[in-house]
């Protein structure tokens, strides 16, 4: 091999070996982001149920059934007008609260015990919707409920 070639067969051994480096730093990212049952929001959390709101108005109706019939059980509601997690806190009560991480805008839709988790990245919320642990650094915002004739109103 002459001295006119050593340069371009270094240059392409670099190459080489900054785009195998950069596959394996990207291979390492999307999975520790995946949700899987090993990333932050995997492990140990339970899924929610998922009820259906009907937007209706200026509030989302939901009908608790056997998902919140218990005090203390949960939910994550969709609907036309956003996504809702909704806890029954006594026989007549609920919490609502947005089930958009202020992280990076994942859906909430898991719980370990009484703390909501994101399953992105692994921040939690308590059920009044306060961050107990990040990444995430703002509150998920709360929503006023009334609870009549066997229908959870979250008033938007």
């Amino acid at each position: 091999m002459s001295d006119t070639n050593a340069p371009v067969s270094r240059r392409r051994f670099c190459a080489g070996a900054c785009h195998v480096a950069s596959g394996a730093t990207l291979a390492t990212l999307f999975t520790a982001c995946g949700g899987s049952p090993t990333s932050p929001g995997g492990g140990g959390t339970s899924p929610l149920a998922v009820l259906a709101g009907q937007f209706q108005g200026g509030g989302v109706r939901v009908t608790p059934g056997s998902a919140l019939a218990d005090v203390g059980s949960a939910a994550l509601v969709e609907s036309t007008a956003g996504v809702f997690l909704i806890a029954r806190t006594g026989a007549s009560t609920f919490t609502a609260i947005d089930a958009v991480c202020t992280h990076e805008g994942c859906t909430i839709t898991g719980a370990d015990g009484n703390d909501y988790v994101c399953p992105c990245h692994g921040s939690r919320y308590n059920r009044d919707g306060r961050v107990i642990g990040g990444p995430a650094m703002a509150n998920l915002r709360q929503y006023a409920t009334t609870f009549a004739n066997d229908v959870v109103t979250i008033a938007l």
